[in-house]
């Protein structure tokens, strides 16, 4: 069992920045892949980002792209999200998640959650 909880959430101005962390438990992190999710209110779970086991590997949704950083340390159980240049658009809650095969974007892949953490971006 793996249990993940995000922080760093919060209200942030259009085109400011914020760094999301999720500290996993356990002493298996290093054998997931992890992702970050998202969910506006009234929309779907979306795909943001990912990072292989050893954190070479890394892709992104089109709309993050060149704004958000998905990095990771093993030593600490930690992934994070770093997000810049943000829009109003990007506000949702935050979801962090580990899945046992990288290379997936989809929700049923996922094999642990976290709660979230949400974030504002005000225009």
């Amino acid at each position: 069992q793996v249990q993940l909880v995000e922080s760093g959430g919060g209200l942030v101005q259009a085109g400011g920045s914020l760094r999301l962390s999720c500290v996993a438990s356990g002493r298996t992190f290093s054998s997931y892949a992890m992702a970050w999710f998202r969910q506006a209110p009234g929309k779907e779970r979306e795909f943001v980002g990912t990072i292989s086991r050893s954190g070479l590997l890394k892709y992104y949704v089109d709309s993050v792209k060149g704004r958000f950083t998905i990095s990771r340390d093993n030593a600490k159980n930690t992934v994070y999200l770093q997000m810049t240049s943000l829009k109003a658009e990007d506000t949702a809650v935050y979801y962090c998640a580990a899945l046992e095969v990288y290379g997936s974007s989809r929700s049923e892949d996922v094999r642990y959650w976290g709660k979230g953490t949400q974030v504002t971006v005000s225009s």
